[in-house]
């Protein structure tokens, strides 16, 4: 099974069904080979979206850029830039953009095993949240993870230094959303240009690399199934 990657802004945007405030780009899926995690990217304009739910399915969201709420079952919860968002199986929930300006945000969606509903809060900040050593000189910090009761999926924000990690694979299946930075995605025997927007599949034990070709340091949303750590590998190439 090989990988994917397309620019958000090169899919087609549709908008949601009774709701012409809410428009919806499905980057990667079943139709991209990816069977068990559905990316989507969203804009919501201001107003409030009209109350849905998953389709059974679970669901974490990542705030892009924009502030709101989120409501879901009688409760509401802040959305700003750089927090994530767990919404258990089963539950209704809608956006609420006080606006002017538009709130994006990257939603994935798995089928629920194991989760449950959130024990009390379902929205993390990254500042909140400790950092973690990957591979050397790069660190990541969890978002949604089994803390808010989602213990089938992972949600994450990677930091990435200028450089390459040697090529390496993972056992879970993954998608990346690129947030800052430039570089190539190292994939197939194939070097793929990336930057803010585009979005990635790597699926099981597939090698992989993201390179940064800046100064400054990229950073990426990963969202991976099963849960685990961004940390393990299963195979890596000796430097």
């Amino acid at each position: 099974m090989a990988g994917y990657v397309v620019a958000a802004g090169d899919v087609d945007e549709t908008p949601t069904a009774g709701d012409e405030n809410t428009r919806v780009r499905l980057t990667i899926g079943p139709g991209q080979g990816c069977e068990r995690l559905e990316q989507r990217v969203i804009r919501f304009a201001a107003g409030q979206s009209r109350r849905q739910d998953l389709g059974g399915q679970q669901g974490v969201l990542y705030v892009v850029s924009g502030k709101g709420l989120l409501h879901v079952d009688g409760r509401a919860e802040e959305l700003a830039p750089v927090t994530g968002a767990y919404i258990a199986a089963g539950e209704s929930f809608s956006v609420e953009n006080p606006g002017p300006d538009e709130l994006v945000v990257v939603l994935v969606t798995a089928r629920p095993e194991h989760s449950v509903l959130p024990p009390g809060y379902r929205t993390i900040r990254w500042e909140d949240r400790p950092s973690l050593p990957a591979t050397p000189n790069r660190e990541f910090r969890f978002l949604v993870n089994e803390d808010v009761g989602c213990h089938d999926i992972t949600q994450f924000v990677g930091v990435i230094p200028s450089g390459r990690a040697p090529m390496h694979s993972h056992a879970y299946d993954e998608v990346v959303y690129v947030l800052e930075g430039e570089g190539f995605l190292h994939l197939d025997d194939r070097k793929t240009p990336i930057a803010a927007g585009s979005c990635i599949h790597l699926p099981p034990l597939v090698e992989h690399c993201l390179e940064n070709t800046t100064d400054d340091a990229m950073r990426v949303l990963g969202v991976f199934y099963p849960a685990g750590s961004p940390a393990s590998k299963a195979s890596e190439a000796p430097e």
